[in-house]
């Protein structure tokens, strides 16, 4: 059973919204929304693939040029309402 805390749906900030969109989505969704992002502009490190580099979007998610998987969640949670 899912935790329901992780279904309801959060509202992004300005800066999260540009990659996952504006609409209120889970924590869940969220997450994936990234790594699908993250996938198609090819942004997880060639040498690291636990890695992320920031492109100019996620550079205002991240505030450093790159990031490991497992700051990921946290660095979400900051972003959403």
């Amino acid at each position: 059973m899912a935790n329901p805390k992780f279904m309801k749906p959060m509202q992004p900030d300005a800066d999260l919204a540009a990659v996952v969109g504006s609409e209120p989505i889970p924590r869940t969704q969220v997450i994936k929304k990234m790594w699908d992002y993250i996938k198609a502009n090819g942004l997880q490190d060639k040498v690291n693939r636990r890695n992320i580099n920031a492109d100019e979007k996620l550079l205002k998610l991240f505030l450093k040029p790159q990031v490991t998987m497992f700051e990921l969640a946290g660095i979400i949670s900051k972003h959403l309402k």
